[in-house]
C-alpha cells in the first residue's frame, strides 16, 4: 500500500521507523554509560541552579551555617545514590522507585509511588524549563521578562519533538550543552574557592563560634531546626538521582554494571557542583539582587570579576556560563520525557494506567506518555506562571515521597534477607539511614510548605492515584468478563489433524483479525459460523504481535512475544481443521498493530481475492469516555481503512457487561 502523506511528513519530521525485531537495533538506541550521565543526569546536575539557592535563602542572616550546609548535601547525594545502586541491582529491567515499592511493600505502595513519580517529572519539565530560561532572562533588560512564560510553552514543545524523534537523538543534540556546563562550572567553582582558600580557616572558626553563640542565645533545638529547614527546602538539590534506576532497561549490556557507572559519574557531579556553589555563596557573600537575578548569576558575576578580564571579556564569560546553565536545565527537563513515560509504561503494564502508555512508536519511543508529560507540564506552566519557587516546592515533596517508599522497600528487603547474602547487615543500615534522612525531609519540606503550594503537590498526586485505582478497577472488571468467555470458549479442541483440508483461493474466504485472547476469537468465528452457515470455505487468521515497553527490553521478551502469537495462530487454524474447514495464519510483529494489520489485509486479498474480513470489538453496557479511552479503536480503524480501498470489513459485537 502506498505511504500515505501524513506518513511521509512523519517520517521525514521524526524519522523513518526502525524495525524492533533487529538485533542491530537495540545496539544503537541503548545507552553507554556517557550518554546516560547526559540524558538521566541532567536532572541532577541542573537542580545546582536552584536547589542550593533555596536551602541558602532558608538561613537568613545566618549564612555561616552554610558551611554545614555544603557538606550535609554532599554526602546526601552520595548517600541516597548509593542506595539507589541496590535498586538497580535488585531491578535490572528498570521501574526504579515504583517497581521497589510495587514488589517490595506492595501493589498500592507502588501506585503512590508511581503516581508520585508521574507529577515529578512534569514537574521535572516545568521546573527545569522554567529556571532555565529565569537564567538567561538573568542577563536580559527587565521590559523582557513578560516574555518568559511564552518562551517557556516555545521549549517544552521543541523538547517534545525531539524526544518524539528517538531517545538517542534527543541526547546527541543536547550533549555539547552538557559538557560546556560541566567546563564552565567546574573551573568558575575551582577557582572561586581556590582564590578565597586562604579565607576557610578564618570562615570555618567563625562558623563554630556563630553556631556556638547562636545555640546560647535560641538553644540548639533552634540552630537544628534552622539547619534542618534550610537542608530539607534544599531538597530539590537531589530531584534526578532516581532518574537512572528508573530507565535502567534504556542501557547498555551488561545493564548492572552501566548503571552504576552512571549513578557514579551522577552523584560525583552533582555533589561537586551543589556543594562548591553554596560554598560560592559563603565566600563571595551573594546575596538576592533586587534586579531578579540568580543566586548563581550574583554569585558567578563576583568570581568571574576577579579574574580581571576586564569588562567586556567578563560579561562574555558570565553570559556563556548562565546561557549554559539555563541550557542545562532545559537538558535536564529532557529526563521528564525519559523518565516519566517509562514510569507510565510499567504502570499501564500493571493495569494502573492505560494500555495505550506501553505502546511504542515506530521510532521505538513511548509517543503517547512523552505527549501527555509535555502537555502537562504546559499546563502547570500556564497555571503557576513558571515561577520557580512555587514549582521547587511542588517538586520536592513528591521527590522525596517516592525515595522515602523506595528506602522502607529496601530496608524491608534486606530485613526479610538478612543472613541470606552477604553484607545484608550493613545494605540495611545504609537503607534506614537513607529512610530516616528522606523521610525528615519530607515532612518538614511538607509542614513547611504545605499552605505555600504544598497543598496542591497533595491534591495532584491524590488526583493521579484516584484516577489510576478507578483504570484499574475497570480492567479487573473486563479481564474478568473475558476469563469467562475463554473459560467457555477457549477450551474447544483444537488438535491438529493429519490430512487437513486444502486451501481454495478462489473460494468464498472468511478473514479473522484475532488477538492474543482465545475466547474473543473464538466468539468471531461462532458467531460467522451461525450467520453464514456453510459460505465460506477458507478460514485466514490475522495476528499482530505488538511490540511494546514489556516485550522490548522489559521484563517480557521478544522471543516470547513471538512464541505466543505462533501458538494463538495454530490453535486457531487447528481448530479450522477439526471442523473441515481449509485454514492458513499470517502473523507480523511491529510497534502499530494497525499498520501490520493493513499490511497483511493487501496481502491476503491478493492470494484470496473474495474475501470478507471480520473483528470483534468490545461493547460495554455502561459505555461512557473512560471505555473510550481505556480500549483500543483497532476495529472501526480497519475497517475504514479497508473499506475506503473496496475491501469488505465486518465487525461482530462482544458484550460486556
Amino acid at each position: 500500500m502506498a505511504k500515505s502523506i501524513a506518513g511521509k511528513i512523519s517520517e521525514v519530521l521524526l524519522g523513518p521507523p526502525r524495525d524492533p525485531l533487529a538485533p542491530e537495533t537495540r545496539q544503537h538506541i541503548a545507552l553507554i554509560a556517557f550518554f546516560a550521565w547526559v540524558g538521566l543526569g541532567a536532572d541532577g546536575l541542573s537542580s545546582s541552579a536552584y536547589g542550593p539557592e533555596e536551602a541558602f535563602k532558608a538561613l537568613g542572616t545566618h549564612t555561616h551555617l552554610s558551611l554545614y550546609l555544603a557538606l550535609a548535601t554532599a554526602l546526601t547525594v552520595f548517600l541516597i545514590s548509593i542506595a539507589y545502586n541496590q535498586v538497580i541491582e535488585l531491578f535490572p529491567m528498570g521501574g526504579g522507585g515504583y517497581k521497589v515499592a510495587t514488589q517490595l511493600i506492595g501493589p498500592y505502595a507502588g501506585l503512590v509511588s508511581g503516581a508520585a513519580l508521574i507529577v515529578d517529572y512534569v514537574l521535572t519539565i516545568a521546573i527545569s524549563v522554567a529556571s532555565g530560561v529565569d537564567a538567561v532572562f538573568s542577563l536580559a533588560p527587565s521590559s523582557w521578562q513578560p516574555h518568559k512564560l511564552f518562551t517557556e510553552l516555545f521549549l517544552t514543545l521543541l523538547l517534545m519533538f525531539l524526544n518524539l524523534r528517538g531517545i538517542k537523538e534527543s541526547i546527541k543534540i543536547l550533549t555539547p550543552i552538557f559538557i560546556g556546563f560541566v567546563i564552565t562550572h567546574v573551573f568558575i567553582i575551582i577557582y572561586g574557592i581556590a582564590s578565597r582558600g586562604s579565607e576557610l580557616p578564618t570562615i570555618i572558626h567563625e562558623t563554630l563560634n556563630e553556631t556556638h553563640n547562636l545555640a546560647g542565645q535560641m538553644g540548639w533545638v533552634f540552630v537544628a531546626s534552622l539547619f534542618l529547614r534550610a537542608y530539607s527546602l534544599g531538597g530539590g538539590t537531589y530531584t534526578g538521582i532516581e532518574a537512572v534506576s528508573n530507565n535502567i532497561n534504556a542501557l547498555k549490556e551488561p545493564r548492572v554494571h552501566t548503571g552504576k557507572i552512571t549513578m557514579f559519574y551522577m552523584a560525583l557531579s552533582l555533589a561537586f557542583t551543589a556543594a562548591g556553589i553554596i560554598l560560592l555563596y559563603l565566600l563571595w557573600n551573594a546575596m538576592p539582587s533586587p534586579r531578579g537575578e540568580t543566586l548563581n548569576a550574583v554569585a558567578f558575576r563576583s568570581v568571574i570579576g576577579s579574574l580581571g578580564l576586564g569588562d567586556g571579556p567578563s560579561y562574555l564569560l558570565l553570559t556563556i556560563t548562565l546561557l549554559l546553565e539555563g541550557a542545562l536545565l532545559y537538558v535536564a527537563a529532557n529526563t521528564g520525557l525519559l523518565g516519566g513515560p517509562a514510569v507510565l509504561a510499567n504502570m499501564a503494564n500493571d493495569g494502573w494506567a492505560p494500555t495505550q502508555f506501553s505502546s511504542l512508536s515506530s521510532r521505538l519511543v513511548t509517543k503517547y506518555g512523552i505527549l501527555m508529560m509535555g502537555f502537562a507540564a504546559i499546563l502547570i506552566l500556564l497555571w503557576s506562571g513558571g515561577l520557580v519557587d512555587l514549582l521547587a516546592v511542588l517538586y520536592s515533596i513528591n521527590v522525596f515521597l517516592t525515595f522515602t517508599l523506595s528506602l522502607l522497600g529496601l530496608c524491608i528487603y534486606w530485613w526479610k534477607h538478612r543472613g541470606e547474602q552477604a553484607r545484608w547487615l550493613s545494605r540495611l543500615t545504609l537503607s534506614f539511614v537513607g529512610l530516616v534522612v528522606a523521610g525528615s525531609i519530607l515532612v518538614i519540606t511538607l509542614v513547611e510548605k504545605f499552605f505555600e503550594g504544598g497543598w496542591m503537590t497533595t491534591l495532584i498526586t491524590s488526583s493521579v492515584i484516584g484516577i489510576c485505582l478507578l483504570i484499574r478497577w475497570h480492567y479487573r472488571e473486563t479481564e474478568a468478563q473475558m476469563a469467562k468467555a475463554d473459560a467457555l470458549l477457549a477450551t474447544l479442541p483444537a488438535e491438529p489433524v493429519e490430512n487437513p483440508p486444502q486451501l481454495d483461493p478462489d473460494a468464498p474466504t472468511a478473514v479473522f483479525m484475532i488477538s492474543r485472547s482465545r475466547g474473543a476469537g473464538m466468539h468471531t468465528i461462532l458467531w460467522v459460523q451461525r450467520l453464514f452457515p456453510g459460505i465460506f470455505k477458507n478460514f485466514i487468521f490475522l495476528s499482530v504481535g505488538a511490540v511494546d515497553t514489556q516485550s522490548y527490553g522489559g521484563e517480557g521478551s521478544l522471543e516470547g512475544l513471538q512464541r505466543e502469537v505462533h501458538n494463538v495462530c495454530n490453535y486457531y487454524v487447528n481448530f479450522s481443521h477439526r471442523n473441515g474447514i481449509a485454514a492458513k495464519a499470517y502473523e507480523a510483529f511491529g510497534t502499530d498493530r494497525v499498520d501490520e494489520l493493513t499490511n497483511l489485509a493487501f496481502k491476503v486479498r491478493e492470494e484470496f481475492p473474495n474475501c470478507v474480513f471480520f473483528a470483534s470489538k468490545l461493547i460495554f453496557v455502561h459505555d461512557n469516555w473512560l471505555t473510550r479511552i481505556l480500549h483500543n479503536q483497532t476495529a472501526l480503524t480497519m475497517q475504514r481503512i479497508l473499506h475506503l480501498q473496496g475491501m469488505f470489513m465486518v465487525i461482530l459485537p462482544m458484550k460486556v457487561d
